[in-house]
């Protein structure tokens, strides 16, 4: 029997949960600490699951839940709170840096697979959406950062160039996106695809 087809969304939430809760309630580890794990036990799940609830709500094109994109916008979620599990922030100098734009990508391809923007015309108009979309998330992103844990902790006289170089490689990251998505648009519309909706039995040609 099939699972399912909203299975891994349902196991990158409750994994997400799981070590959320980990980190809230032993929040004296190194790896967690200064952290704000309690906003973040709060605000995670309701981030992840915003986009498949408004899917449920406004949807009304009739199409199948684009369950592979839900699931590439809860992921970032996992990877980043199973970074601080694994203490790699801490431990390894680049992880952060990779995972602003790793993340980003992440985000901004299962956006751009649930909003079809690929089939958004003037062809610009995709740049728009995943590019500045991806650059706008991350500039509230990190003014969550800097709420949350920067203003009061210990990263505060590094914050700036931390948010101006985080904010670069998150827009990077959805740039990459939007190449993978007209990419993937390409591929479906290729001449292979062509042919096919475009050849008629020759009995039936006009």
């Amino acid at each position: 029997m099939r699972a399912p087809r909203w299975t891994a969304a349902a196991v990158v939430l409750a994994a997400t949960v799981v070590q959320l809760l980990v980190a809230t309630f032993a929040r004296d580890l190194p790896q967690f600490a200064g952290k704000g794990f309690t906003a973040r036990l709060v605000f995670y799940p309701l981030m992840m699951l915003v986009v498949p609830l408004l899917w449920r709500v406004l949807d009304r094109s009739g199409r199948r839940a684009p369950w592979t994109g839900l699931t590439l916008v809860m992921l970032p979620f996992l990877v980043d709170v199973s970074g601080n599990t694994l203490d790699l922030y801490d431990s390894l100098v680049w992880w952060d840096d990779a995972l602003h734009f790793l993340n980003w990508f992440l985000l901004t391809l299962g956006l751009g697979l649930v909003l079809d923007v690929v089939a958004l015309r003037p062809r610009w108009a995709r740049a728009v959406a995943v590019v500045g979309g991806g650059a706008l998330l991350a500039l509230l992103w990190e003014i969550g950062e800097w709420w949350t844990f920067i203003r009061h902790g210990t990263e505060l006289a590094t914050a700036y160039e931390d948010t101006l170089g985080d904010m670069t490689l998150g827009t990077t990251g959805s740039t990459v996106a939007l190449l993978v998505l007209v990419g993937l648009s390409s591929g479906r519309s290729g001449p292979a695809g062509r042919s096919r909706r475009g050849t008629r039995p020759a009995a039936v040609r006009g």
